[in-house]
C-alpha cells in the first residue's frame, strides 16, 4: 500500500490538523478580532473532517504497518466527538462575553481542534504508542482549556488538579504500557491479543491492571473519579460541556478497543475489574450526588453514574454488548448536551452565571419551556419511559442478560432508582418550590435551537431511530472482532 493512500486512512485528522494550524496563524495575525471568524472555522473543519470519513477513512482497515485501523468503530466515535466538539465552539462566544471580563480568545476553538485531533487519534490507535501520544495531545489541550478563565480562581484551580491527577493517571497508564510491552514483546494491538491468547503470565496480568487502571481516569469511573466535580465546577460551562461528552466518548472508545482487540483474550480478567468499577461507579455517582448545591458538580456525578451503566455493556464482552455501550453514548451525548446548555441559561439580572440548584426554584413558572427542556433531560437521565434514556439503559442491561451476567443486571437495575431520586429533585424543585427569581432572558438562537434538537431526540420521537442506530452500533462493534 502506497504512502499516499494510507494518508487517506487520516484524512480527518488531517484536516483538523492543518486547519488548526492555519487558524493559529490567523489568530496571531487577527488578534482578538478575529475569534469570531475563526470559531466558525473551526466549526466548518469539524464538518469538513466528518465528511472526510467516507471512504478509506471509515472503511481501510489497518495502515502504517498497522500502528493505525481506520474502521466503523471509529467513525460511529469520532462523529460523536465532531459532533460534541462543534456545540462547545459554538456555544463559546456568548459565555464568555458575560462572565467576569474574561473575553474569549481565539485559541479556544483552536485548542478544541487539537483536542478533537487526540481524540481521533485515540480511537483509531492499534498500537499502545499511538495511543499514548493522541491521549497526552488531547489531555495537554484539556488541561489549557480548563483554566482558560485566567481571572478565575476557581477556572485556575480547576485547571491546576486536573493537570497534577492527569500526570499521575499518564503515569500508571505508561507504567502499564511498559508491563504489557515486556512481556508481549509488541505494542501493537494484534501482538498483544496473540501473547494473551498463550501463556499467561503475572507481568502481563499486572500490566492489564495499570492499563485500565490509567483509562479508568479518563473515563472518571470509581475509584479514579475524584477529578471530576472539581473541575467540572470550575472549568468554564463549554469547556465542561465537552470533557463530559466529546471527551467521554474518546475515553470510552479507546476503552473498548483496547478491552476487545488487544486484551479480548483475557475477558475473564479484565471483566472482574470491569464490573467492580461499573457497580461502584453506579453507587457512588447516585448517593455523593444526593446533597450537591451545584448542578454542575450535580451533573459530574451523573456522568461518573452513568460511565458505571455504560460499563455494564462492556463487561458482557460481546458484539451485543459493546454495541449497546455505543448506544448508550450517543444517547448519553445529546442528554448531556441538552443538560448542560440549559445550565448556560441560568444567568441572574446580572448577566452573570447562576450554578445553585435553588435558583432553579418555581422556574416552571417564570421559563416554562426551559423547565420542561430540563425535566426532559433529568427523567431520560435517569432512564425513566418513555424517554429515550430508558432505551439507554435497556440496552447495557440486555446485552449482560445475554451474556450471563444477571446478577450484575439485577444490581444495576436496583442501584438506578437512587440515582433516580436527586434526578427527580431537580423536577420537584423546579415545579413545586416557592419561585426564586427569574434567570435573564437568552437572545441566543443557537442555544435554543440546540436544546430543543436535544430534547426532540431524547423524546419518544428517538424510538424512531432505534433501528438505524441498532445497525450503525452493532456494525461498529462488529468491526472489533
Amino acid at each position: 500500500m502506497s504512502y499516499g493512500t494510507q494518508m487517506l486512512f487520516i484524512l480527518p485528522e488531517l484536516v483538523l490538523t492543518l486547519g488548526s494550524l492555519v487558524l493559529m496563524l490567523a489568530a496571531a495575525w487577527g488578534g482578538q478580532a478575529s475569534t469570531r471568524a475563526i470559531s466558525y472555522a473551526a466549526v466548518a473543519l469539524l464538518i469538513g473532517a466528518g465528511i472526510a470519513l467516507a471512504g478509506p477513512a471509515s472503511t481501510g482497515g489497518e495502515a502504517f504497518d498497522g500502528l493505525w485501523r481506520s474502521d466503523a468503530f471509529g467513525t460511529f466515535a469520532k462523529i460523536l466527538i465532531y459532533i460534541a466538539s462543534g456545540v462547545a465552539i459554538l456555544i463559546a462566544p456568548r459565555f464568555f462575553a458575560d462572565t467576569s471580563g474574561d473575553d474569549l480568545r481565539p485559541e479556544y476553538p483552536v485548542l478544541m481542534l487539537l483536542a478533537a485531533v487526540g481524540m481521533g487519534m485515540m480511537v483509531s490507535a492499534a498500537d499502545l504508542l499511538t495511543l499514548y501520544v493522541g491521549l497526552e495531545l488531547q489531555s495537554l489541550a484539556a488541561y489549557v482549556l480548563a483554566s482558560f478563565m485566567r481571572r478565575d480562581q476557581r477556572s485556575a484551580e480547576a485547571g491546576l488538579k486536573y493537570f497534577i491527577l492527569g500526570a499521575l493517571a499518564s503515569g500508571i497508564l505508561l507504567y502499564g504500557i511498559s508491563l504489557v510491552y515486556g512481556f508481549s514483546g509488541t505494542t501493537l494491538y494484534s501482538g498483544i491479543s496473540a501473547a494473551y491468547a498463550g501463556t499467561k503470565s503475572l507481568g502481563l496480568l499486572f500490566g492489564l491492571v495499570f492499563v485500565f487502571a490509567g483509562l479508568a481516569f479518563k473515563i472518571a469511573a470509581v475509584p479514579f473519579h475524584m477529578w471530576t466535580p472539581d473541575v467540572y465546577e470550575g472549568a468554564p460551562t463549554p469547556v465542561t460541556l465537552s470533557f463530559a461528552s466529546a471527551q467521554k466518548v474518546a475515553a470510552v472508545a479507546l476503552a473498548l478497543r483496547i478491552a476487545v482487540e488487544a486484551m479480548g483474550p483475557a475477558t475473564a480478567d479484565w471483566r472482574q475489574i470491569v464490573i467492580f468499577a461499573s457497580l461502584a461507579s453506579i453507587i457512588l455517582g447516585a448517593v455523593a450526588a444526593i446533597n450537591q448545591s451545584n448542578i454542575k458538580r450535580l451533573l459530574a456525578y451523573s456522568s461518573i453514574n452513568n460511565i458505571g451503566f455504560a460499563l455494564i455493556g462492556l463487561a458482557a464482552g460481546t458484539e451485543d454488548g459493546i454495541a449497546a455501550v455505543l448506544v448508550y453514548m450517543t444517547i448519553y451525548v445529546a442528554m448531556t448536551l441538552g443538560s448542560f446548555l440549559v445550565v448556560l441559561q441560568m444567568r441572574g439580572a446580572d448577566g452573570q452565571p447562576v450554578e445553585s440548584i435553588a435558583s432553579l426554584s418555581g422556574m416552571s413558572r417564570t421559563r416554562p419551556g426551559l423547565a420542561l427542556a430540563l425535566a426532559m433531560f433529568m427523567f431520560s437521565l435517569a432512564g425513566i419511559p418513555p424517554l429515550f434514556g430508558f432505551y439507554a439503559k435497556f440496552a447495557v442491561f440486555d446485552a449482560a442478560v445475554r451474556a450471563g451476567l444477571f446478577p450484575l443486571a439485577v444490581i444495576g437495575i436496583a442501584a438506578s432508582v437512587i440515582g433516580a431520586y436527586y434526578y427527580l429533585r431537580i423536577v420537584k424543585t423546579m415545579y413545586f418550590d416557592e419561585a426564586a427569581p427569574a434567570f435573564a432572558p437568552s437572545e441566543s438562537v443557537v442555544e435554543k435551537g440546540l436544546i430543543a434538537a436535544s430534547a426532540v431526540f431524547i423524546s419518544p420521537a428517538g424510538y424512531l431511530l432505534i433501528p438505524a442506530l441498532s445497525a450503525a452500533s452493532l456494525t461498529a462493534a462488529r468491526a472489533l472482532f
